[in-house]
């Protein structure tokens, strides 16, 4: 049963930029060009109650520009809370499509459709955040990609708790890992500073706690870049506890090789696997091991179809 209550998007229809449910928020004044990302899953409604949050602080860049976006507007408008999952998109899976082979080819989808409308706003962003929710009950982390940087940044907000390391899933690029977004540090260094991408997993789908974490996301965001003023933070912040955070690089992906691919137990996310070669999942019959000694579970899914992923496997690293 879900605590919070799907938001009215309708209000943002029209946007300030000529898109639907684009807002955009030029201060006028130099500064970094930033975009809040949320329903890439029409499913993870905490990203659109942050979002509406912050229409309602009356939040206005002091420098810079600000682009507030709900993307699979299509797939939320489908959203049931008898069946929650089933809204996660229509045709495609929204945050699987960021190739330019995909965005530039033939195909034919409501979310390809979409996708290539939102383009451009990715496309200029410095920095983007991402909001996401997860189906099982887990602590929130953050998602930055291979690139020091995003890492770097992850690390800067002090918030949540754990922050990964991850390359992504076989089954599509991630709007994070879109274009200059994963551009490799070393290769950025070379000319202007390349853009940054983060993607909060905000917690359970549903849960009132993930709509807290994605809104103080949102303030240690604009925050991190001066974007509005301190004071304006301190007064919305919500009460969050900051905690040192950890650090995971992720190893393995377990991709599911046939639609009989399942959990051995029943994982929540980060659990913390002491010894190597334990089974953790079945596979057309085949067990999958960990790798390792103390081997953190990512994300494990309990449903899956071939060329989904079943699992991340990580490291601690700090």
């Amino acid at each position: 049963m879900s605590d919070l209550v799907p938001p009215d998007i309708m209000p943002l229809r029209q946007g300030t930029v000529g898109v639907d449910f684009v807002t955009g928020l030029d201060s006028g004044v130099p500064g970094p060009n930033l975009v809040i990302n949320a329903l890439c899953h029409g499913n993870e409604i905490c990203g659109a109650i942050a979002l509406k949050r912050l229409m309602r602080l009356g939040v206005q860049p002091s420098r810079g520009r600000l682009t507030l976006i709900l993307a699979n507007v299509a797939a939320y408008q489908r959203f049931d809370p008898l069946r929650p999952l089933a809204s996660r998109y229509v045709e495609q899976d929204f945050n699987r499509l960021w190739s330019e082979s995909l965005l530039d080819g033939d195909g034919v989808s409501v979310e390809l459709q979409r996708a290539r409308m939102l383009r451009p706003f990715y496309q200029q962003a410095d920095a983007l955040l991402d909001l996401h929710s997860m189906t099982q009950f887990c602590d929130p982390l953050m998602l930055c990609g291979r690139t020091e940087r995003a890492r770097n940044l992850a690390l800067s907000l002090q918030f949540p708790r754990w922050v990964v390391a991850d390359s992504g899933h076989a089954a599509g690029r991630r709007l994070i890992d879109y274009g200059a977004f994963s551009v490799p540090d070393a290769e950025a260094a070379k000319g202007a500073a390349a853009p940054i991408a983060l993607l909060a997993e905000c917690g359970q789908h549903g849960l009132a706690a993930a709509a807290e974490v994605a809104f103080a996301l949102c303030l240690r965001f604009l925050d991190h870049f001066r974007l509005i003023p301190s004071s304006v933070i301190a007064e919305a912040m919500p009460a969050i506890a900051l905690t040192p955070q950890k650090v995971v690089i992720v190893t393995d992906v377990v991709t599911a090789q046939s639609d009989e691919c399942v959990l051995a137990a029943d994982y929540a996310g980060l659990d913390r696997v002491p010894h190597a070669g334990t089974i953790i999942g079945h596979d057309q019959g085949l067990p999958v091991r960990t790798p390792y000694d103390d081997c953190i579970l990512i994300m494990p899914a309990r449903k899956v179809r071939r060329g989904q992923t079943m699992v991340r496997l990580g490291r601690i690293l700090s």
